[in-house]
């Protein structure tokens, strides 16, 4: 998995961020048993620390489930997957219209933008 972190946000956050990604993607399928806490924070290049930090506020949230001596898992509960994908979806949504209307772009041209691109991402063959 490539880590990719800014500057904007605490690290853990990003941790957090980025593994719900991974799962909500299909990257980690429900079930999968996930690395050890110290392969993922070197992986990652954090200190073990976070990474246990986000893993726990993740397990806290129902996206990953511990088995004492097996280690931590996918949630198999589809639902609460599908659930966290639209969270995402709408929070970068947010993200982007916020930015947009910062430019000083209305809803409709917002609309006309995303419509434009999105059948140009249909023309390259990338939808």
């Amino acid at each position: 998995m490539d880590w990719n972190f800014r500057n904007d946000l605490p690290i853990y956050s990003q941790l957090i961020e980025q593994i719900k990604l991974a799962i909500v993607s299909g990257v980690y399928s429900p079930g999968e048993r996930l690395q050890s806490v110290r392969d993922m924070a070197a992986e990652a290049g954090v200190n073990p620390n976070t990474m246990q930090r986000a893993l726990q506020e993740l397990e806290r949230e129902g996206m990953v489930y511990s088995q004492r001596t097996a280690g931590r898992f996918v949630t198999e509960d589809l639902m609460l997957i599908n659930n966290a994908k639209k969270a995402l979806a709408k929070s970068r949504i947010k993200d982007f219209v916020e930015s947009m209307t910062k430019l000083g772009y209305g809803q409709e041209e917002i609309m006309s933008l995303l419509d434009e691109s999105i059948k140009e991402e249909r023309k390259n063959g990338n939808s």
